[in-house]
């Protein structure tokens, strides 16, 4: 648990802080003024590309555990059964014992889900940073794997961190979250300076919405994983923050790096 909590750590150097989630675009042409504007974009984004990124680090816990979580508590029966995932209790034999996964093939279809050029060059800046850090802190086979890759985002990256940090897929899918809320609201806190009580008390609302997408996020990754097919992860999006990603990156002046 103790290093679950340090990934989920701000201090953790691993770059976020330098990265906006969308708020400097909004801030700048006076989109989001307030606690409650930052809220409603933040709900937009769970419901929308939190999916993809939920989903990405899950499916990379899963992946980097040696296979498909099979937590009852967190599958629903249709869908296993539609995917042909075995019962729970069973042992999977969706891959051979110690196959390595593809880790190109997922990166790829992370990249899919991710029009924005700008959005995945950011994904992919954060991943190389979070990398280096996870390197040190809790290297293995999965943190290598993703090493010897050109670019790897950084959902995939903190998956397989949170793997050898003990977590469970659902667990990687609410920290990826985490990350989503919490630097969009760090980055606004810095540019509107909002009370940062007020964004705390924010957050902590915004976690009920985050926990179920989690939840649902890491059943559709593990039956991506017991299949084999990355293309089977969530993607939905909103045109709004690849727009947003795209006017940031244009911008001649900015605080964040997206």
């Amino acid at each position: 648990m103790h290093a679950l909590l340090l990934l989920a750590d701000s201090r953790l150097p691993s770059g976020g802080h330098g990265h906006s989630g969308g708020v400097e675009a909004l801030v700048d042409r006076g989109l989001v003024r307030s606690v409650d504007d930052l809220v409603l974009f933040l709900e937009g984004r769970i419901r929308t590309g939190g999916w993809v990124v939920a989903a990405g680090a899950a499916a990379a816990c899963a992946l980097s555990r040696g296979g498909p979580e099979l937590q009852e508590s967190h599958f629903h029966p249709t869908s296993l059964q539609e995917s042909g995932f075995p019962e729970p209790g069973q042992s999977p034999d969706w891959a051979p014992p110690g196959r390595s996964p593809d880790w190109a093939r997922w990166d790829a279809a992370v990249s899919a889900r991710t029009p924005s050029a700008a959005l995945r060059a950011a994904s992919r800046a954060q991943g190389a940073a979070l990398l280096r850090t996870v390197s040190l802190a809790f290297p293995g086979p999965a943190i290598a794997a993703l090493r010897a890759l050109p670019g790897v985002h950084h959902p995939l990256v903190l998956g397989a961190a949170a793997a050898a940090a003990g977590a469970e897929p659902v667990q990687a899918a609410a920290l990826a979250l985490h990350h989503l809320v919490g630097g969009a609201s760090t980055a606004a806190v810095r540019l509107l300076g909002l009370d940062p009580l007020r964004v705390a008390a924010a957050g902590a609302a915004l976690a009920r919405l985050a926990d179920p997408v989690a939840a649902d996020a890491a059943d559709r990754a593990a039956v991506a994983v017991a299949a084999d097919d990355p293309t089977l992860l969530p993607t939905e999006g909103s045109p709004l923050t690849d727009v947003l990603a795209e006017l940031h990156r244009t911008s001649e002046a900015t605080l964040f790096a997206s």
